[in-house]
Parts: C-alpha cells; sequence; structure tokens
C-alpha cells in the first residue's frame, strides 16, 4: 500500500479566542474542510491571495499550528502515514522539516556546520554518521566553501540554502517552506529553487512550498493547491493557475491572447506568441509601449541631489561613491543583488542611516542634519522589516495614529490600507497579520504623511499580484502628484509595473542608470516575463490596451 508523503483529511481551523475585550483574530475558518493528498517525489505549489491562510496550512503539516498558536484543529493530518495530531515539530523531524519565512529567526548557533549538525546532535545521531550526513547535505546544497563561514557573513541565498540543510539532517521525507524566495535577487532565488528541485529528483523528497513571486517557481512545480476563503482546489499546475485570483504574468498574458492551457512558463508560451507579435508588429506605428519618464520629471529642479555617497561598515564599504539626481514625478527601481548596498543606500539617503562620506540634500536641506519629526517631512522610509514601524495595540490605532502624525484627514490611512489590501480587521493586532498584511500597514502609515521623497525597501515582500498591481498604482499617482519615489526591489514584474527608470547597484557602486525599458530588456536576470515573451512589451495591462486600442 502507498502512503502519501502528505495528507489532510476534512481540516478545518480557527485560531482561538482572544482575551477578553480583545477582537477575534479570526472571522471565519482559516481552513475549511481541507483535503489533498501529495505523493512521494511531489513538487506542489501552495497558491492564494495575501492573507489566505497559506502560512497557517504550511505550519499545521508539521504541528506548528495549533501547538504553539492555540486554536480549535479538526481533521487529520498525516505526514509519511503518521498522525500529527498530538506530535511535536521535534517528534516529526524525521519525517518532515519546515523552513519559514526568516531563517535568520530560526537558526540557533553562528556557523554553517555547527547550525547543519545540531538536529543531529539534538537527535543523538552519533558523531561519525552525524560529520557523513552533514558533509552529504554540504554537497548537495552546494555548501561546501561556505561550511566553516560564520553565518553572519553569508549571503542571503546562501543562508536560505542553510535553513533547508538544517531541515534536512533529520532525513525527513517531505519538506515545507514559506516564501523561500521572497528576500532573494533572481539569481539567488534561482540557486535556492535549482536545488530544492534536485532534492525532489534526486532523493524522492515531497516539497511543498509557498511564494507570491509565482513566476519565480513555476518551472519547478508538477502539482498546485490553491487556498482561498478556507476552501482547496488541487490539481495540475496549469489548471489550478487557470483559475487562480493569484497568477504570474505569463497566465494573464494566455488568458488575454487566448491560448490554450493557458501556459505556465516563458518556453511553452513563446510557442503560442507568434500570431501576437505580429498583430502588435502592425500596430507598432500608431501604438507605442508606455513611455518611461513622465513629464513632471523633465522639468523644473531636482529634489533630491546625492554626490559621492559612501557607507562603511566595519571591513566593508556597503556603498561606493554613489551619484543619484532625481527629480520629482520620478518612479526609480533600485536593482541589484543581495548584498549590492541598496538598503544602505536608502537609509543614508533618509538621513537616519550611516553615511561615511558624500552630500545628501532634499529640497535643498540635508535630511542628517535635521531631527527625526522633521526629517520624516522630507523623506519616508519603509524598512525591508515593516514591523518596525509598528507600535500600536490594533490596526485601527496605527491608521488614527498615522493620521495625526501626519496631520491627514481622519481616515486617510485606513483608504490607503484598504486600497493596497483587502479584509484587515481593524480589531486585530498588527502581529496577528500575514507577512503581506503586516507590509501593507506599514506602507499605509508612511504614505498617509506624503513625503515628498518616499523610499521603500522591498516593499512587494508577503504581496500578491493585485496587492502589488494596487501598490504600483498608489505610488505612480504619488508621483504623479510631484512626489519621487524610490524603491530597492528584486521584483521584475513590480518593476515594469513601477518603474519609470532603473538604477542598478553592483559591489555599492552604480553600473547602469537609465529609462527603465532600456535597462530591463537589456538583461536577462532584470527583464520580466511579458517582455522575454514579447521583446518590446512590459506588462499584460501594456499590451491589453494596445489591442483594445487597436479594435477601437
Amino acid at each position: 500500500m502507498t502512503v502519501d508523503a502528505i495528507a489532510f483529511e476534512h481540516v478545518g481551523f480557527a485560531y482561538g479566542a482572544p482575551p477578553a475585550g480583545a477582537a477575534p483574530a479570526a472571522a471565519r475558518p482559516v481552513l475549511d474542510d481541507v483535503s489533498f493528498a501529495l505523493p512521494e517525489g511531489e513538487f506542489c505549489l501552495l497558491v492564494g491571495p495575501t492573507g489566505a491562510g497559506k502560512s497557517t496550512l504550511l505550519k499545521a503539516v508539521n504541528g506548528l499550528v495549533p501547538r504553539f498558536t492555540g486554536g480549535d484543529m479538526r481533521g487529520r493530518i498525516t505526514v509519511g502515514g503518521r498522525d500529527v495530531r498530538g506530535a511535536t515539530p521535534a517528534d516529526l523531524a524525521d519525517v518532515v522539516g519546515y523552513v519559514g519565512q526568516d531563517p535568520l529567526a530560526g537558526f540557533v548557533t553562528d556557523e554553517v556546520e555547527l547550525e547543519l549538525a545540531y538536529t543531529a546532535e539534538q537527535l543523538g545521531v552519533a558523531p561519525a554518521s552525524m560529520r557523513k550526513r552533514v558533509t552529504e547535505i554540504v554537497d548537495l546544497l552546494g555548501l561546501a566553501d561556505v561550511r566553516d563561514r560564520a553565518l553572519a557573513q553569508l549571503s542571503s541565498g546562501q543562508r536560505q540554502r542553510v535553513a533547508i540543510g538544517a531541515a534536512l539532517v533529520a532525513g525527513p521525507t517531505a519538506l515545507v517552506l514559506d516564501e523561500p524566495t521572497s528576500a532573494l535577487d533572481p539569481t539567488a532565488a534561482d540557486e535556492v529553487l535549482s536545488a530544492l528541485h534536485r532534492l525532489v529528483h534526486d532523493l524522492g523528497i515531497t516539497v511543498l512550498l509557498a511564494e507570491h513571486r509565482l513566476e519565480r517557481v513555476v518551472q519547478y512545480a508538477d502539482s498546485a493547491l490553491l487556498l482561498d476563503g478556507g476552501k482547496v482546489a488541487a490539481g495540475p499546475l496549469g489548471e489550478i493557475l487557470a483559475v487562480s485570483p493569484v497568477a504570474p504574468p505569463v497566465v494573464g498574458l494566455g488568458r488575454l491572447a487566448g491560448w490554450p492551457g493557458p501556459p505556465v512558463t516563458i518556453r511553452e508560451a513563446r510557442r503560442h506568441a507568434g500570431r501576437l507579435r505580429e498583430i502588435l508588429a502592425e500596430r507598432a506605428g500608431t501604438i507605442a509601449p508606455g513611455t518611461d519618464i513622465p513629464a513632471a520629471a523633465q522639468a523644473g529642479p531636482p529634489l533630491l541631489e546625492a554626490r559621492a555617497v559612501t557607507v562603511d561598515y566595519p571591513g566593508v564599504r556597503a556603498v561606493a561613491g554613489v551619484d543619484l539626481v532625481a527629480a520629482r514625478g520620478e518612479r526609480i527601481a533600485l536593482m541589484g543583488r543581495n548584498g549590492s548596498g541598496k538598503s544602505s543606500l536608502l537609509w543614508a539617503l533618509q538621513g537616519t542611516g550611516r553615511r561615511s562620506g558624500g552630500t545628501v540634500a532634499i529640497g535643498g536641506a540635508d535630511p542628517a542634519a535635521r531631527r527625526p519629526g522633521e526629517r520624516r517631512t522630507l523623506a519616508g522610509l519603509v524598512p525591508a522589516e515593516a514591523a518596525d514601524l509598528l507600535y500600536a495595540e490594533t490596526v485601527a490605532a496605527e491608521c488614527a495614529g498615522a493620521d495625526e502624525d501626519g496631520r491627514a484627514p481622519k481616515g486617510t490611512c485606513a483608504k490607503i490600507l484598504d486600497d493596497l489590501v483587502e479584509d484587515v480587521d481593524p480589531r486585530v493586532h498588527p502581529r496577528d497579520l500575514s507577512e503581506g498584511q503586516r507590509l501593507a500597514l506599514a506602507l499605509a502609515v508612511t504614505l498617509t504623511a506624503a513625503p515628498p521623497l518616499l523610499l521603500l525597501d522591498e516593499p512587494t515582500r508577503g504581496l500578491d499580484y493585485p496587492g502589488k498591481a494596487a501598490l504600483a498604482a498608489r505610488l505612480r499617482a504619488l508621483a504623479g502628484a510631484g512626489h519621487c519615489v524610490v524603491v530597492s526591489t528584486h521584483d521584475v514584474e513590480f518593476c515594469a509595473e513601477f518603474a519609470s527608470r532603473v538604477v542598478v547597484l553592483s559591489d555599492g557602486e552604480v553600473v547602469a542608470d537609465g529609462p527603465a525599458r532600456q535597462i530591463t530588456a537589456a538583461s536577462p536576470m532584470f527583464a520580466p516575463q511579458v517582455e522575454k515573451i514579447l521583446p518590446g512589451w512590459m506588462t499584460v495591462a501594456e499590451v491589453a490596451a494596445a489591442l483594445e486600442s487597436g479594435d477601437g
């Protein structure tokens, strides 16, 4: 008899009641009569809107939910034939490994080899067997060059592979991962996903993975689960993405063009794209792809003038003499690999972060010379860890405080939040929000004051495609109103929706700076899916507008 690697049988879950006087954590069950089964050696992609409960489902696989969260669980979950109910995550370590959204939060040692050996030590594995197992994992995941290094010295992609390795030490048959590439540049993401692909094909491990940047993952997946409204639909990848409210641009393009399937990979889409390329080429004389530089950015004095900006940390020059001049109305995407200096540059521009040399002026004023309150009137910055901006006990209190601090009309922050992500209960604590919802709240808090220079560090982490489209639309509107918006991002699809200009950093230096369409089209790493299928076109919306205009 074949045993499924992961099986849910009529599983339901709702978070328990909070302390007296607080709001309920959920108005409806997060999981509602969920049933599915994943066989051995399956790479399954879990998709669904922001806040649908994907993290909850993943944590239920190894008992983190409800053991460490509380709540009411019913139904049956088995992993490798073993019932999860009543077992601890440690009890299940030999059948299922779990890797959360933030690998650093799960590390318990300071060095790569010690981290990989820790789980084996806790399971009482003999030293000789432990050494053999760690070496095998190091070789399998391509960590041989860093096995003796400190975790703090690793790139984000290397840390993610160490986290996967630590979960594999106990020899599980299934691996569950929650947005493993959300903080990674495209190259590092490919390294992680390629490693997972090897685990599936070489070792027969079952992988269940949730990821909002579906364009990165679909080429590796065999099947998909769609979680929406507490219900789960399971099936082949193409069938699920065809009906999913969240799908990568290639699927949206296929729906628009009426391609059969629709295709889920660039390779498949190219095979269908010939006729559409001809139609767009015929109309190229009268219909051009969207312009890169808005008119507001082409006139008037610059808002931001940064000259020879340098940022040094002990033993590291993170930013090396960067010049950046930007006008009101510009929408700038800072791109580059992890560790290229993007975040350090943003903090130096805002005035709060370290600046070892050079000058920064926003509207003629140096933000570093101003008090924090005055500094926020010049530039607002949303950090990569959105929770760092949130202090109140409820979402409503955060929004009210943002309205007051930003001297905005009552309800402004709440309206912005509703535009970014739906169904956020104003009574819940920000810590009880999903990662995407928490990020949206931090964005809303910062946007409420509408500073002339808006800086955002990886703002799309945890946001689904509709959420990113809403964010891009609001940032475009702010730029259109005369603000300058600078976003550090690895998300090439968001860049295609948002940016008028792209600045690429490498080793702390600017290596490319120009119109978004020109820079992204010239690089396979930064090109969006639509451009790879239809050269010269960046987004599905752009193609749709051209087709509609031509029909008219």
